[in-house]
């Protein structure tokens, strides 16, 4: 099997598409092995010291590694886990596996309509160009103006966030949705 890998714009995260299906329905984020505990994929590669992160997309697997670790070093284990894991058959991603951000950015009947619209524009719009780089990001809330948005894969921790925050995402949704004053990261929430 041959696994293509593409650098993403975070210098501590790699792309790696195995030419499959890895996740059927959404996404899936898992920042270590306890949360990958519905994931046997995904606990495979927190076996391999220096994993920090998986990000599971339709046809993409995203690895954020620690930076004291070079992706030369890394890399062919990290293969391994994929091949050895294709070869096997096993799932992906178990039955139980529940995603509540992704629940959180799906449409719900108690949605006001400009908070619809928000989320549209960020599952049509941001979410496409993201996963092109690796990872995802997900409407968490609107609040006083603010919307917060999750970031994940190889969006988490990426230096250039920020600026896709700000001038991509946060200047597209002023511009459709005037009630939107400002867009800010999940992590931010407390500041």
């Amino acid at each position: 099997m041959f696994v293509q890998t593409e650098f993403t714009p975070n210098p501590l995260t790699l792309k790696f598409i195995p030419g499959r299906v890895v996740m059927k329905e959404g996404t899936a984020f898992f920042q270590n092995k306890s949360d990958a505990e519905d994931s046997p994929f995904a606990k495979k590669f927190f076996n391999i010291n220096g994993v920090n992160g998986v990000f599971l997309g339709s046809d993409f697997i995203t690895i954020t590694k620690i930076e004291d670790i070079e992706w030369q070093i890394l890399k062919p284990h990290l293969l391994g886990v994929i091949n050895e894991h294709y070869e096997s058959g096993d799932e992906i991603i178990s039955q139980n596996y529940e995603n509540k951000e992704s629940k959180n950015s799906e449409n719900n009947k108690d949605d006001s309509d400009l908070i619809k619209q928000i989320k549209e524009l960020i599952d049509t719009k941001v979410r496409p160009a993201v996963a092109m780089d690796g990872g995802d990001i997900i409407y968490h809330s609107f609040d006083k103006g603010i919307v917060y948005l999750h970031m994940q894969g190889a969006c988490s921790g990426c230096p250039s966030s920020a600026v896709t925050l700000r001038s991509g995402i946060e200047n597209m949704l002023k511009h459709y949705v005037p009630e939107v004053k400002e867009v800010k990261s999940v992590t931010e929430m407390k500041s």
